[in-house]
C-alpha cells in the first residue's frame, strides 16, 4: 500500500487485509470519506454520495443525538455500527451494497487485536487459506491503524461529514487461492406449526485429509460432531414418524471446508442460504464432543464447553441450562466463552457465521489435545459416553427450541 505521504505501509503494523480474494492493482487519487460508514434506515453516510468502484475511509462508532442516544435506534445501548465485529461486519457489508471497490476501516481496539492474532498464525506458517468463491462483485476491505488512517485523512479523528479526500493511492493485492469442488450436505424436516421458523443444528464434514502420505483421520475434529449431527436427525426422524414432529423446521446442515476457514457455513449464510435468515432461529453447532481437554484440572470428565450461548439471547442461554438440569446434568463449562479469549474459540467454528448475522447460537466443544489436527486423532481414542451424553444435550435443547410456544427473543447486540 503507497498512501499520500508517498511511502509503503507494512502488514500488521498498518493495515490488515481482511477477505481479498482477487490479484488486482488498484490505482486512485481520491478516497471517499464516509464518517462512520452506517447505513441504516433512519442515518446514512452514504446519502448524496456515489461509492460505487471507489474506495471508502470509514472509521468506528456511530454518532449520538443531543440527548445521549445514538441517532440509528435512538436509545443509549450500543448498536450493531458502535464498535466491535458486528460494526466491522456491519460497515463492510453496507460498503459493498452500494458498490464500493475497496474499504478501510478503522478501529484501534480491534485493529490491534487483529493485527497481534493474524500475524502470529501467518508467522505459523498456517495463514494459507483457499478462498470462497462468489459471482458476485467482490470489495477488497482492510482494516487500518489509526496513524495509517490519519495520513489517508489527517481530520478523521473529529470530522464525521462525509467528503472527497485527495489521496494518491496504489493497492497491489496477490491472492494465491485454488478452486475446489465440494458440497455441504443438508436433510429438512418440516415443521407441524411454524414451518418458515427454521432450527439449525451444523456440524462440519471436513478434516485436514490426506498430507505426507498420512491419514488425518479426524475422529473427534469433526467426526464426533458428524455421528452426533446423524443421530440427532434420526431421532427428530423418528419422532415425525410417529406423529411427534417439531413445531419448528429443523435444518440438519452438515458443512464443508470449516478447516479451510469455516468456507461451507459462510457460503450458506453469504451466498445460498435455503432459508431467509431472517427466518432462523438459531444455530446449535457442534464441533469436537468426543474427547476431554487434558489442560483443564477441574471438574467432572463429563463436561462439555459452552460458547456463544449468551451472546445475542438470554432466553437461549436459560433454556440451555434448564435443559442440561432436566435432562443430562452434563457440567456446563464457560471458560472459552469469553471473546478475549487467546484461543478465539468464539471465531473459529460454523456457529460464527450464524452470530455475525445475529442469530443466536451455541457452540458444543471438548477443548482441544494432543491429536487436534493430528494423524492421531482417531477412533479408538473416542470416549463414546462422553460423546453420547453430550448429543442428548444438543437433541434435547434442539427440541425444546424447536417446540416451544415463541421464537427466541435476539435481545442482545453482538458482543465483540
Amino acid at each position: 500500500l503507497v498512501g499520500s505521504e508517498m511511502c509503503i505501509r507494512d502488514s500488521y503494523k498498518d493495515f490488515l487485509s481482511l477477505g481479498a480474494a482477487q490479484t488486482e492493482l488498484i490505482k486512485s487519487s481520491e478516497i471517499v470519506y464516509v464518517g462512520h460508514g452506517i447505513d441504516a434506515e433512519n442515518y446514512s453516510d452514504y446519502a448524496g454520495i456515489d461509492v460505487k468502484g471507489k474506495i471508502v475511509l470509514a472509521k468506528t462508532g456511530e454518532p449520538k443525538d443531543d440527548n445521549g442516544n445514538y441517532i440509528t435506534s435512538g436509545t443509549s445501548e450500543e448498536t450493531k455500527w458502535s464498535s466491535g465485529r458486528q460494526s466491522l461486519s456491519s460497515k463492510s457489508n453496507a460498503a459493498k451494497d452500494k458498490g464500493a471497490k475497496a474499504m478501510f476501516y478503522v478501529e484501534p481496539a480491534l485493529f490491534e487485536r487483529y493485527a497481534t492474532y493474524y500475524k502470529t498464525v501467518a508467522e505459523s506458517g498456517q495463514a494459507g487459506r483457499i478462498s470462497l468463491k462468489s459471482n458476485e462483485p467482490s470489495t477488497m476491505f482492510f482494516m487500518v491503524s489509526e496513524d495509517f488512517a490519519k495520513v489517508l485523512y489527517p481530520n478523521i479523528t473529529d470530522d464525521a461529514k462525509a467528503k472527497m479526500v485527495p489521496a494518491t493511492l496504489n493497492i497491489n493485492v496477490k491472492s494465491q487461492s485454488e478452486e475446489v469442488a465440494s458440497e455441504n450436505v443438508v436433510a429438512f424436516i418440516r415443521g407441524t406449526e411454524k414451518p418458515d421458523e427454521i432450527l439449525v443444528i451444523s456440524a462440519h464434514l471436513d478434516h485436514e485429509g490426506v498430507k505426507d502420505g498420512q491419514v488425518y483421520n479426524g475422529a473427534d475434529d469433526d467426526g464426533s460432531g458428524t455421528i452426533a449431527i446423524l443421530e440427532i436427525a434420526e431421532a427428530f426422524k423418528m419422532a415425525a414418524d410417529n406423529g411427534h414432529g417439531p413445531k419448528r423446521s429443523i435444518l440438519f446442515l452438515h458443512v464443508t471446508g470449516e478447516e479451510k476457514g469455516l468456507l461451507g457455513s459462510r457460503h450458506y449464510t453469504d451466498n445460498d442460504p435455503i432459508f431467509p435468515l431472517k427466518n432462523t432461529v438459531a444455530d446449535l453447532n457442534i464441533d469436537m464432543i468426543g474427547r476431554t481437554d487434558p489442560k483443564r484440572k477441574e471438574g467432572d470428565r463429563n463436561y462439555v464447553y459452552l460458547i456463544g450461548s449468551d451472546k445475542l439471547s438470554t432466553e437461549l442461554h436459560n433454556l440451555s441450562e434448564e435443559v442440561n438440569q432436566k435432562y443430562t446434568n452434563v457440567e456446563l463449562d464457560y471458560t472459552y466463552n469469553d471473546e478475549n479469549d487467546p484461543n478465539r474459540f468464539y471465531y473459529r467454528s460454523d456457529h460464527y457465521n450464524f452470530a455475525k448475522n445475529n442469530i443466536p447460537v451455541i457452540f458444543y466443544f471438548n477443548g482441544t489435545h494432543d491429536d487436534y489436527h493430528k494423524p492421531t486423532d482417531t477412533p479408538d481414542k473416542i470416549e463414546y459416553d462422553l460423546l453420547e451424553n453430550r448429543t442428548r444435550l444438543v437433541f434435547y435443547t434442539a427440541w425444546e427450541i424447536a417446540n416451544r410456544d415463541a421464537r427466541l427473543i435476539v435481545d442482545k447486540a453482538e458482543a465483540e
